[in-house]
């Protein structure tokens, strides 16, 4: 990735899985300066990003980090639940704690 794509892809990271506006992403990402300069200067970014499919983008054209998909096998526990195991001496086999999580830098500069 470029210093842009770092740029956007650290405060997207911030966001979570929550979608985000490009004008949002333009303002926040770079400086004042440049944003003043030019409103949309994310947007081409944005799309070279998912075309590596390192960011998604919803119906209404906002972006979002791609989560990674979970593993074949593996099931969703609920977290009180899986907590309620644990403390009888259960290990559930396969179980992942959460919906599909945000990788690390790593799995996305592979991309």
């Amino acid at each position: 990735m470029d210093s842009d794509e770092r740029e956007i892809f650290s405060f997207l990271k911030t966001c979570g899985s929550e979608f985000v506006n490009a004008a949002e992403i333009s303002r926040r990402a770079g400086n004042k300066k440049r944003f003043h300069k030019d409103r949309d200067w994310a947007k081409p970014i944005l799309m070279r990003m998912a075309d590596r499919n390192i960011v998604e983008s919803d119906m209404m054209g906002r972006f979002r980090i791609r989560p990674t998909k979970k593993k074949k096998g593996q099931r969703w526990v609920a977290p009180d639940i899986a907590k309620m195991l644990e403390e009888k001496g259960v290990k559930v086999e396969g179980a992942a704690g959460g919906m599909d999580e945000i990788a690390g830098d790593d799995y996305y500069e592979q991309l």
